[in-house]
C-alpha cells in the first residue's frame, strides 16, 4: 500500500487544475489524486478519494472557498492547503480562511508567467506540513459571513519626542503562525516593549497581514520600513521577501532590512532576526518561537541566550507544527515553554523582570 500523501486539488480553472497536477507529479512523496472544478465535485470526491490533503483555491463559482471551507471543517476536518491570489481581496479572503482552519496557503501560479523554479518544491513543503499538522478548533464564520477589514481600534497617540523602546520582544513562526500570533498581540498592552516579528510569508501578503493586525490590536502594528524607530506598544512585522533585523544606533532601536540572500531558504528569516537581538540588544531581548515547519530560529535564538537574553518557545500540544519550537528546545536555546495562551504573559513577565533588575 502506497505511503504517499494523496492530494486533492479544487479549483475552478481547469488550467490551474493541470498545472498543479502537473508540479506535483514531480515530487516522490505525493500523489494527485483528483481535481474538482467546484466545492460540489469536491464534497463528492472526498468521499469517494480520502485524500490527505486539500488544496482550495480562494474564491469559486457556485459556492465560495470560504463557504466550504467552513462546512469542511464542521463535517470533516482535514488539512487544507489555500491558493491564493496575491490581491488585496484574495490576502483578506485568505487570513480569514487560516482564521476557519485552513492550515497554510501558497501564491497562486500567473498563467502569462513563468513559475518559479521553486515553485513546486514550496507548494510540496506546505502539504506535507499540513497533513502532519495538528488541527485547531477553527473561529466559525457565520452565515452572511463576508470579507471585511476589521473595525479600527482606537490607538493612544505616541507622544512627541518619545523614547525608542528599551526592551524587545523578538517574535518568529511559521506554519500555523498567522493564528498564533495573532493571539499573542491581542491583549498586548499599550505600554508593552517594542516587538518585532518574523512570519514565513511571501511579498504582497504582509502588509495586509498587519493592517489586519492593526485593526484587531490595542498596540499599533504595521508593517515594517528600513529605519523604523522601534517604539513601545508597537509591533513591526517583516516584509515577505526581506530580512528584519535590529540595531541599536545612538542609543536608538530601529529596525532595519535587508535583501541578503535567504538563510535557511527563508526571506524573511527567523534566525536573521535573533542574530540582530544578539549581537545589539542582547540582555533587553526576549525571544518567543512558535510553530513552524523546519529550524529556522533555533540557531539565532541560542545565541540571543548566550548574550543574556529570554527565550520561551510554544509547546507543542498547542504548536500546528512543532518543528521550529523542538529545533529551539533541543539546542538548549530556551528558557521556558509555555503553550500559546500564555506566551504573552511569559513574554512580559520576563520584560518586567529584566525592568526590576536595572
Amino acid at each position: 500500500m502506497s505511503n504517499k500523501i494523496r492530494v486533492l486539488i479544487v479549483d475552478d480553472s481547469r488550467m490551474i487544475r493541470e498545472v498543479l497536477t502537473d508540479i506535483l507529479k514531480d515530487q516522490p512523496d505525493i500523489e494527485v489524486v483528483g481535481a474538482a472544478a467546484d466545492a460540489f465535485q469536491a464534497r463528492d470526491m472526498i468521499k469517494d478519494l480520502e485524500p490527505d490533503v486539500l488544496t482550495l483555491d480562494v474564491e469559486m463559482p457556485k459556492m465560495n472557498g470560504l463557504e466550504f471551507l467552513d462546512k469542511l471543517m464542521r463535517a470533516r476536518p482535514m488539512p487544507v492547503v489555500m491558493i491564493s491570489s496575491a490581491t488585496e481581496r484574495g490576502s483578506e479572503v485568505t487570513f480569514r480562511a487560516l482564521e476557519l482552519g485552513a492550515v497554510d496557503f501558497v501564491t497562486k501560479p500567473k498563467l502569462n508567467e513563468q513559475t518559479p523554479d521553486d515553485y513546486g518544491q514550496q507548494i510540496a513543503e506546505k502539504i506535507r506540513a499540513a497533513r502532519s499538522a495538528r488541527l485547531k478548533p477553527p473561529r466559525r464564520a457565520g452565515p452572511e459571513d463576508t470579507v471585511t477589514l476589521p473595525a479600527v481600534v482606537p490607538k493612544r497617540p505616541v507622544p512627541r519626542g518619545v523614547k525608542t523602546s528599551e526592551r524587545l520582544i523578538a517574535v518568529g513562526a511559521s506554519t500555523g503562525g498567522t493564528e498564533a500570533i495573532r493571539e499573542f498581540l491581542i491583549g498586548m498592552p499599550q505600554d508593552c516593549p517594542g516587538i518585532a516579528i518574523v512570519q514565513h510569508m511571501p511579498e504582497n501578503f504582509t502588509r495586509m497581514f498587519a493592517e489586519r493586525l492593526d485593526g484587531l490590536c490595542q498596540i499599533t502594528v504595521k508593517e515594517a520600513e528600513h529605519n523604523d524607530p522601534i517604539l513601545p506598544g508597537h509591533a513591526y512585522i517583516a516584509p515577505g521577501g526581506k530580512h528584519l533585523w535590529v540595531k541599536r544606533d545612538e542609543g536608538q532601536l530601529l529596525a532595519k532590512l535587508s535583501t541578503e540572500p535567504p538563510m535557511n531558504l527563508h526571506r524573511p528569516s527567523v534566525d536573521f532576526l535573533f542574530m540582530s537581538c544578539a549581537k545589539f540588544v542582547g540582555a533587553d531581548a526576549i525571544g518567543v518561537i512558535m510553530t513552524g515547519m523546519g529550524k529556522d530560529g533555533a540557531r539565532g535564538m541560542l545565541e540571543m541566550k548566550k548574550a543574556g537574553a529570554h527565550n520561551i518557545a510554544q509547546d507543542e500540544a498547542s504548536s500546528v507544527i512543532f518543528g521550529m519550537p523542538r529545533e529551539a528546545i533541543e539546542l538548549d536555546a530556551v528558557h521556558e515553554v509555555a503553550a500559546l495562551n500564555r506566551l504573552r504573559e511569559k513574554a512580559l513577565a520576563a520584560a518586567s523582570r529584566r525592568d526590576a533588575a536595572r
